[in-house]
C-alpha cells in the first residue's frame, strides 16, 4: 500500500484525472488530499464527484482547506458569499452551470460539512492543510495555523514526524521541502501543476491543465 499526498486541487480536475492515471492510482492506495478541493479552477463540480466516489471505497482521507470553510461559510451570510466569489468561488457555481448556492447538490455540501478531516498522522509523517505549531501537539492545533498560516520556515515538529501540507503556492511548480516539512501546493490552477507525493519513497508525479506530465525525485526535483 502506498501513502500519497496530493496537494491543492481548486477545480483543476483535468489535473487530477490525469494524475490518477500517471501515477497509477490502486484500489489499495492511501490517498490524502489536502484541501482546498474548490474555487479558482475550472471544474470544482467534477472535482468533487471524483472524491465523493473514491471516499466512498475507503481510500481517500480528505483534509479540510481554507476553501472548503470560506464555501461553507458563504451559505450563512451576504458578506461570506461576496468573500468567497471574490476568492474564486464564482467558478465553483460556474461548474454547476448555476448561480444560487442551493443548487449544489445536497451531497457535496455533506461531504463538504462531514467528511473533511482537520488532520491526518501515519508513523512517520502528519498532514495538514497549512501548517502547525512545532511546540503544540497536531490534535491541539488552532484553526489559524491548520487552515491559514503560510509555510514559511517551519521548525521540526515536537512529534518527530515529518509535516506534509499545502496552501502556499509553489510558483515554480516544484515542491519545497526543508527536510522536516514538505509543501505541495504547486499552483495547480495558476501556470503550475497538480502534485502527488509518495511519501515513503519521495517519487513526484505532476501534471497540468494543458494534459503535460512529468516525474522526478523529491530531493532532486524535476529535470
Amino acid at each position: 500500500m502506498r501513502t500519497l499526498a496530493i496537494g491543492d486541487i481548486h477545480g483543476c480536475y483535468r489535473s487530477l484525472d490525469a494524475l490518477a492515471s500517471f501515477a497509477a492510482f490502486e484500489p489499495d492506495d492511501r490517498i490524502i488530499t489536502l484541501g482546498d478541493y474548490v474555487d479558482r479552477g475550472p471544474d470544482s463540480q467534477r472535482v468533487i464527484e471524483w472524491l465523493l466516489e473514491r471516499h466512498s471505497t475507503g481510500g481517500l482521507i480528505p483534509l479540510r482547506g481554507n476553501h472548503e470553510l470560506m464555501m461553507l461559510a458563504a451559505r450563512e451570510s451576504d458578506r461570506h458569499r461576496e468573500e468567497w466569489l471574490a476568492c474564486g468561488g464564482d467558478a465553483v457555481l460556474s461548474s454547476y452551470c448555476t448561480d444560487q448556492l442551493d443548487d449544489i447538490p445536497d451531497d457535496h455540501w455533506r461531504f463538504l460539512t462531514n467528511s473533511l478531516r482537520s488532520h491526518f498522522s501515519t508513523r512517520t509523517h502528519f498532514f495538514v492543510h497549512a501548517n502547525a505549531y512545532a511546540e503544540i501537539p497536531i490534535d491541539e492545533q488552532p484553526d489559524f495555523m491548520l487552515y491559514w498560516e503560510s509555510f514559511g520556515q517551519p521548525t521540526p515538529h515536537e512529534s518527530g514526524l515529518t509535516m506534509v501540507c499545502g496552501h502556499t503556492p509553489q510558483r515554480d511548480g516544484v515542491p519545497l521541502s526543508v527536510g522536516h516539512a514538505i509543501c505541495i501546493d504547486t499552483w495547480a490552477c495558476g501556470r503550475g501543476w497538480l502534485t502527488c507525493l509518495d511519501v515513503d519513497t519521495g517519487i513526484c508525479w505532476q501534471s497540468n491543465e494543458s494534459g503535460s506530465t512529468r516525474r522526478f525525485w523529491l530531493d532532486e526535483g524535476p529535470e
